[in-house]
């Protein structure tokens, strides 16, 4: 349920803003050669950034920054996560064509930006300082007690342990550094991803037991106010006990340990109505809900600002001054006649979305035969589709509407475009999805059923019988694929699709030859390449092999 966001605080609004500004600005001068080189939470010198209970909350939300920052620059969570293999096509930019075929080694500035770590080990590094520094704050500033510390160091830990495991994804083995003053960064190689998967681990459930719900509320692990705040300014912000166990259920799910995947799903599932204090607001969403724009299921889509809804996220709160130009999906998939930009940089095809929204009943995208019919009387080229998911499904283009916050209206004025969708991991459907996919692996075949039909009943869609031939596996993967379209999670759940099935036909290609999802998994092929700026500042550093 966490989201990071820019200035959420109205009465520290300034302090915020320049907090920021040098954090961001520390990753764009950001050198490898010493991971402390990033100054990526220092408001102040070392010697006066931990006095004050402001100190503390600057630099927790500066590391929280730093992630959404991460994630957001170059597009990284949709260009790494909706693109290769997946369903979007790209207009006309050859770096996104090459992202698409899986020529991910071509020399193109985004790849370039997308295949260097630095920016995650930023976040990493503001971690490190802060579960290292934050106690002493303890006894400068009596405001900040022994319980606000180990709740704030319960957060750091989990957030370097979600840095990892995004990185874990991307890349596979990559240096551990739990420490801001492990030496020289450049000496470190990789760590093997089960080591570092197995420190998120023990992380993650440490810090299970010290987060709170929620903030700013009558919660009994941190009761009262939060840095001063009540609950509303909370919401969707921080790591709560639910967003570590969703970390860890991925990570579960990654690994294939769909044991414990079924345990942390559970418990979310069990517990996600402690996240507000009343259960209103944090429910499984209609179409309405998801798609709607700035009405009034603008208090529960978990596209705009911060939401309980978003379990864990990373918001751009257009209300403080949180909404940018870049770093939203909007940015590649909305056009006209929805935004001033003759044409989408992605884009579903036509023949693509019919194969994926195959249930004509589906709210999210089903064409009406019915009406079609009677629309032909007098046109004979009208169709009549569901409009929730795509604009102007007729033309050449179909525009990807789904996700499209604007600014604070869902008309645009003028060309300069501020948008405000949060960068969501996971909500609510899709911990169920993934519940249903453990489900299934364990042979809980009634269950996942159950969950599979509760995660898409709200999108009219015909329920998967208990007594169907489909394969359940793959069912639950269509479903992930429809309800997830956009959101970052294609690429990652075609890998752990075909760790399930172990198909034989070709995955990917490597110098034209194909290669199946088994070839490609033994020689890295399921992993991104790294920088050659990291391997050139780092001779421990050593490329995947598939990409040497």
């Amino acid at each position: 349920m966490i989201m990071i966001y820019k200035n959420i605080y109205s009465n520290r609004l300034v302090n915020m803003c320049l907090a920021i500004t040098i954090i961001l600005a520390a990753v764009l001068n950001f050198s490898c050669k010493k991971i402390e080189n990033v100054e990526s939470n220092h408001l102040q010198t070392e010697e006066q950034a931990w006095k004050t209970i402001s100190d503390a909350r600057t630099n927790l939300i500066g590391a929280y920054a730093l992630m959404r920052s991460a994630l957001a620059s170059d597009n990284t969570q949709w260009l790494m996560g909706d693109l290769r293999n997946g369903d979007f096509v790209s207009t006309s930019r050859e770096d996104l064509k090459a992202i698409i075929g899986g020529r991910l080694n071509a020399s193109f500035p985004v790849i370039n930006n997308l295949t260097n770590w630095r920016r995650f080990y930023a976040v990493i590094n503001a971690c490190n300082v802060f579960i290292e520094q934050s106690a002493q704050i303890i006894q400068n500033d009596a405001r900040y007690t022994k319980l606000n510390n180990q709740v704030d160091v319960a957060q750091a830990k989990a957030l370097r342990a979600f840095a990892y495991f995004y990185m874990v994804r991307i890349w596979g083995d990559v240096p551990l550094i739990l420490s801001s003053s492990d030496g020289n960064f450049t000496q470190l190689p990789r760590t093997s991803k089960e080591r570092v998967l197995s420190y998120c681990k023990d992380d993650l459930m440490a810090s299970a037991q010290v987060l709170p719900f929620r903030y700013g509320s009558n919660d009994p692990i941190l009761p009262g106010l939060y840095f001063s705040d009540a609950i509303g300014q909370w919401n969707g912000v921080t790591f709560t006990k639910i967003s570590a166990y969703c970390i860890l259920a991925h990570i579960a799910a990654w690994q294939q340990d769909y044991i414990d995947c079924e345990v942390y799903t559970k418990f979310v599932i069990d517990n996600y109505p402690k996240l507000v204090e009343t259960a209103s607001n944090i429910r499984y969403l209609t179409i309405n809900e998801l798609t709607g724009t700035f009405s009034g299921s603008n208090a529960v889509n978990p596209f705009f600002y911060k939401r309980a809804t978003q379990l864990i996220a990373f918001s751009f709160e257009y209300g403080f001054s949180g909404a940018t130009t870049t770093g939203h999906i909007e940015e590649l998939t909305l056009a006209e006649p929805i935004i001033p930009k003759t044409q989408p940089e992605i884009f579903v095809p036509k023949d693509s979305i019919r194969a994926i929204f195959t249930d004509r009943r589906d709210f999210r995208f089903s064409v009406d035969s019915v009406a079609t019919a009677d629309a032909k009387r007098n046109d004979p080229f009208a169709i009549v589709y569901q409009p929730y998911y795509f604009t102007n499904y007729t033309s050449q283009r179909p525009i990807f509407s789904k996700i499209r916050a604007i600014g604070n209206a869902d008309q645009p004025s003028g060309k300069f475009l501020m948008y405000s969708s949060a960068i969501l991991f996971t909500r609510l459907e899709e911990i169920t999805l993934l519940r249903a996919e453990a489900l299934a692996v364990l042979g809980q075949r009634l269950e996942a059923i159950r969950a599979l039909n509760r995660a898409a009943q709200l999108r009219n869609t015909t329920p998967y019988a208990e007594n169907s031939t489909k394969d359940l596996i793959t069912e639950i993967f269509a479903e992930r694929r429809r309800e997830l379209m956009g959101e970052g999670w294609r690429w990652y759940d075609l890998i752990r699709y075909n760790r399930l099935k172990n198909l034989s036909g070709p995955f990917i290609y490597k110098n034209g030859v194909p290669l199946t999802f088994a070839q490609a998994q033994a020689q890295g092929g399921i992993y991104w390449p790294v920088s050659q700026e990291v391997i050139n500042n780092n001779p421990a550093i050593t490329q995947n092999a598939f990409w040497q």
